[in-house]
């Protein structure tokens, strides 16, 4: 379920920095680690993490600090916050800076699994394979790093697909959507149906005869 994550923990205290990012080794593909928050932001910078976990309290620059810069220039990457506090003002902080999770210290294993289980559903963060990802909060096609172009039409069907992936979305649902005014051809639906096939680099959507088409999702 983390296998794929990119995770960047931030704290000063070496010890609790040290257990955490080897309990979160063992989850995710990569983890950060940061001691404070004028490090974090220049690794948040430079590697943009899927998410992030910071302690409050840090020299130079507290997590509510690094927080509310990466919020004025990424109001997506979700941020997790670790403190021993739990007064109002701190909370009210987190909630108006949409911070996904407030855990409260110590931090424990259980605590770091069910943060970054609140992160992935906030987030909508689709596994189509180990390595091809859909974002359906930012409506984006991520293959490994790389965010992959889509035309208007070609992000629509893949949204839609991928929304509905239990299922097969009809041609009819696909029509009403994409070509409502102007009609829908057969080859005009295979023809984009192809060009998103080869933007994911990988045969991931399927046709269900005489119904539609679904989209196959590694679960």
């Amino acid at each position: 379920m983390f296998s794929h994550l990119s995770i960047l923990y931030v704290e000063d205290e070496d010890l609790i920095r040290q257990n955490a990012v080897e309990y979160l080794d063992r989850l995710c593909a990569k983890v950060l680690e940061a001691r404070d928050g004028y490090e974090a932001l220049q690794i948040y910078t430079d590697q943009k993490p899927d998410i992030i976990i910071t302690d409050i309290k840090m020299p130079r620059l507290n997590g509510l600090e690094l927080a509310k810069k990466i919020r004025r220039l990424d109001k997506t990457t979700p941020v997790i916050i670790a403190t021993a506090h739990t007064e109002t003002t701190y909370l009210l902080q987190a909630v108006e800076l949409q911070l996904i999770k407030y855990i409260v210290k110590p931090v424990t294993a259980a605590k770091l699994k069910e943060a970054l289980t609140m992160a992935m559903d906030s987030h909508s963060v689709l596994m189509i394979d180990p390595n091809t990802r859909y974002d359906t909060f930012n409506k984006s096609l991520l293959i490994g790093d790389e965010h992959i172009k889509l035309t208007k039409n070609e992000n629509l069907l893949l949204d839609l697909l991928v929304k509905n992936h239990q299922r097969a979305v009809t041609y009819k649902e696909i029509e009403n959507l994409i070509w409502l005014d102007s009609g829908m051809s057969i080859d005009a639906l295979r023809s984009l149906v192809c060009a998103v096939r080869k933007k994911m680099q990988g045969n991931f959507i399927e046709n269900i005869s005489g119904i539609g088409y679904r989209c196959k999702i590694a679960l």
